[in-house]
Formats: structure tokens, sequence, C-alpha cells
């Protein structure tokens, strides 16, 4: 689903519905072509930490993680991916 306010854009991604052997290469995917000004909110089962381990660990700075909503049967994450922070910026 896609929701936009302006020029900016939220996509929400069930991730239960992904199969987990695919989950990290999409999330990642998706992350890396979120434009300056979408975001990309995660609804999972638990606590996502190793994908925010492994998303600072590629993105460092440019990486922005809040939770939405924190269990105990549903996380809710939002994902933006920040410019001008490190050596990838926008062009």
């Amino acid at each position: 689903m896609m929701t936009g306010v302006g020029s900016a854009s939220a996509r929400v991604i069930d991730v239960t519905d992904i199969d987990p052997k695919y989950r990290h290469t999409i999330i990642f995917q998706l992350f890396e072509h979120l434009g300056s000004t979408d975001s990309l909110e995660l609804v999972v089962d638990h606590n996502p930490r190793r994908l925010r381990f492994a998303l600072e660990a590629a993105h460092g700075g440019q990486c922005q993680w809040t939770y939405l909503e924190e269990g105990p049967d549903t996380w809710r994450v939002r994902l933006r991916r920040l410019r001008g922070v490190g050596s990838d910026t926008e062009a």
C-alpha cells in the first residue's frame, strides 16, 4: 500500500507475507530505492533488531529507524533513508 501526502509517500509492508528466506533482500532493495521524502513501514510479528543491525551496518547514518509499535504480538517500524550522510547522496 502506498499513501501520499504532497510529494511524500509511505509504503506499508506486512513482512509476515514474505517468505523468510527473501525478507531481508526485499527490504534492503525497497530501502535503497526510497526517495528523500519517502518512508517504508514494516509490520512484523517479532522485534526486527537483526534487520536493524544489518541495515545500519550497510547504510550507517543513512538509516533512520523509528519504532511505531513494540509488541508483544505486532511490531511496526518506520524506515527513512537520509540523504547527504556518508558517501551515498541523492543526485
